[in-house]
């Protein structure tokens, strides 16, 4: 799972993605696709993609219009790595394929 996969993930689900980096600090994939990193003012010294291979625990915060937002959600990385697969294009050609 790369972090091209959050982005486009974010975008087609209209969520924001949390999780969190090594040095403390968190990372946020935003309903429009930019990776954001609350509270930097420099330039990093570190890799998000390296960052993203060892998260293991990621937050769905669902982006509503709605007076009443919609409550996030905790999941594995397994749990978003089968949400990645699903929602990438031609995944269901693929699995017509198959059968």
């Amino acid at each position: 799972m790369k972090l091209a996969d959050l982005r486009k993930l974010s975008i087609r689900q209209q969520i924001r993605i949390h999780f969190r980096i090594g040095n403390g600090m968190e990372c946020v994939v935003t309903e429009h696709g930019l990776a954001q990193v609350p509270g930097l003012n420099t330039i990093p010294d570190f890799n998000l993609e390296q960052e993203l291979s060892s998260a293991g625990e990621f937050l769905l915060e669902p982006v509503t219009a709605a007076k009443v937002p919609a409550k996030p959600r905790q999941i594995s990385r397994e749990e978003l790595a089968g949400m990645v697969a699903a929602s990438a294009p031609g995944a269901a050609a693929v699995e017509h394929e198959e059968e």
